[in-house]
């Protein structure tokens, strides 16, 4: 005889299985042929194409689905020409068919937490979520004067004296941002595969004036440009250098 909370707890349960159909050999040939391209031609970019692969940038895996970026597609001509020269009037980027602007955020968290409880994908957020998202926000925000923060540091110092595991948490702005950043740069590298997959490249260029790109966007100081992404057509001579990697061991471990 089954338990009847155990029945009801395996209703609740969501399953998703693992496709089996994907090709790796072509999923390898668009990892290992993207480049950084430093020159493009003329074509432009479909904005199908270019709205499909922003799609799948917004579906790389991120801190508790948080979504912490901004991309600012840059179209028009005069902040486009202002962006060329605040990337330091680089080949890729005055010859790009789209500059793309990616920006870490760290000024929604409360927005993005509250949107996860209203648009949880079943009718209703199960209770564990909701008091998930109320409390989640607290672990990347430091408050007014690093108030939070100080008091998250000595919290922290006490429990790691009674032997409990933490999460990393944001004991200042520099640690919140540094989140922000890493999870925005796993969707740029989503972009940029999806970029290659249709046929077009790339070059992520973290080579910009930060104040420049700052003003032509007019974002506030919770919100950073993590790279500023030039996309268009491989030029036939946009590749100035064959690939090349250094040896494996210098950077996997097993241990």
């Amino acid at each position: 005889m089954t338990d009847s909370s155990e029945t009801k707890t395996e209703k609740k349960r969501y399953f998703e299985p693992a496709p089996t159909d994907i090709d790796v050999e072509n999923f390898k040939k668009v990892v290992q042929t993207r480049r950084s391209v430093r020159k493009f031609t003329k074509k432009t970019i479909p904005a199908e194409v270019l709205d499909d692969c922003l799609d799948l940038a917004l579906l790389a895996p991120n801190s508790s689905n948080l979504q912490p970026w901004t991309f600012y597609v840059v179209q028009n001509l005069a902040k486009k020409k202002q962006l060329v020269k605040a990337c330091l009037s680089q080949l890729a980027a005055k010859t790009a068919s789209e500059l793309i602007v990616c920006v870490a955020r760290t000024d929604r968290i409360d927005e993005m937490a509250k949107m996860n409880i209203s648009e949880f994908p079943f009718p209703e957020a199960p209770a564990a979520v909701q008091k998930y998202y109320k409390f989640i926000p607290y672990n990347y925000k430091t408050g007014y004067f690093n108030a939070l923060g100080n008091f998250k540091k000595v919290a922290f110092k006490v429990a790691r004296t009674l032997d409990k595991q933490l999460p990393v948490t944001a004991f200042n702005p520099a640690d919140a941002k540094l989140w922000a950043s890493k999870t925005t740069a796993l969707a740029c590298e989503n972009l940029v595969l999806a970029l290659r997959a249709y046929g077009f490249d790339s070059c992520m260029m973290e080579g910009f004036d930060e104040p420049m790109v700052n003003k032509i966007l007019n974002l506030n100081d919770q919100q950073y440009p993590v790279m500023v992404i030039a996309a268009g057509e491989r030029a036939v001579d946009g590749v100035f250098f064959p690939q090349y990697r250094f040896d494996r061991e210098l950077f996997i471990q097993k241990v």
